[in-house]
């Protein structure tokens, strides 16, 4: 961790970028690949974790901008076999001001673009990009990826660490990657849910369709919410997409109740307050710890507030939101 400094960030490149996104949508997603070679970072990082950009220019106080995290989207071995290029999946920000504080005008409803998703969804191949990292030491993959099962959540641009480690555990890496001698495919269960407003949203969709075509350990499923299901059924949620397949078919009860089983979630800041509400629901064990005033009080009871700050996740579930 930390091989690189934000205040002492070294020079990639951007090696390419293209749009990741299953159509047309309001939401504007690339994949964009970094050429770390040469730097302190090459070889250095691992599937799940995150890396810093320090976008250019200077902040409305005459500052330099200040670094902003974004998740690798690559196995640990780079898109490259090498480790010398990194990837990863910002999202555009386009939206409207809102007055933050008292001191802001009430009346500008001017259109706001995000300083460093858009900085680096604007760059194109070859352009200079200062980079820091790599950081978190708990959003990775066990040691031995056989010794357990796997249930992935995702929402947007969450899916970038999963990518990566599906990368890791089912494709492998190129025969002429270091890494190829010891690699071995894993044949645990594997499940992925991706959860998006529209099915425009899904990213990667078409590349991971395929993984699961190839591999019948691994099951990918979509939780649209602002959409009718296929069956007519209601749009839902990451979690609610869960409860139903419990209430349906009871598919996802034995890989909850494995304790072989790894819980991974990343995406949105409040996903994992109705996974955590779900599996409390259904007695579902191992995955999260409730505090001693809390687990007095009978689940159905508990509100948002009380699972945001009484409801922790333990070592068999790894949270990374935002």
């Amino acid at each position: 961790m930390h091989v690189v400094m934000p205040n002492a960030p070294v020079e990639g490149k951007i090696a390419s970028t293209v749009s990741c996104m299953r159509g047309k949508s309001a939401s504007f997603v690339r994949h964009v690949e970094i050429d770390v070679s040469g730097t302190p970072l090459e070889g250095l990082f691992r599937a799940g974790q995150s890396f810093g950009v320090i976008p250019d220019g200077v902040d409305a106080h005459g500052k330099p901008h200040k670094v902003r995290l974004y998740s690798i989207a690559s196995p640990s071995w780079g898109e490259d076999g090498l480790g010398r290029i990194i990837a990863t999946t910002p999202k555009r920000l386009l939206a409207e001001r809102e007055p933050q504080t008292a001191k802001d005008d009430e009346l500008d409803h001017s259109l706001f673009v995000g300083v460093c998703s858009n900085w680096l969804c604007d760059r194109r191949a070859g352009d200079p990009i200062k980079v820091s990292g790599p950081n978190g030491k708990r959003f990775v993959l066990p040691a031995d990826p056989d010794a357990h099962d796997y249930l992935f959540l995702a929402t947007g641009t969450g899916v970038a660490p999963f990518r990566g480690f599906l990368m890791e555990l089912l494709e492998g890496p190129p025969a002429t990657s270091p890494a190829a001698k010891n690699w071995r495919q894993c044949t645990s269960r594997i499940e992925l849910v991706m959860g998006v407003a529209y099915t425009n949203d899904l990213l990667y969709d078409g590349w991971i369709r395929d993984l699961a075509k190839k591999h019948a350990n691994f099951t990918y499923h979509t939780a649209v919410s602002r959409e009718a299901r296929s069956d007519g059924g209601k749009g839902e949620y990451v979690h609610q997409f869960l409860e139903r397949k419990i209430h349906e078919s009871g598919s996802m009860l034995p890989l909850l109740r494995n304790d072989r089983t790894l819980i991974y979630i990343c995406g949105l800041a409040g996903m994992q307050i109705g996974v955590f509400h779900m599996l409390s629901r259904h007695g579902v064990t191992g995955f999260t710890k409730v505090a001693d005033e809390l687990a007095s009080v009978h689940c159905a009871e508990w509100t948002t507030e009380q699972i945001k700050r009484r409801v922790r996740p333990t070592h068999r579930c790894m949270l990374e939101v935002y």
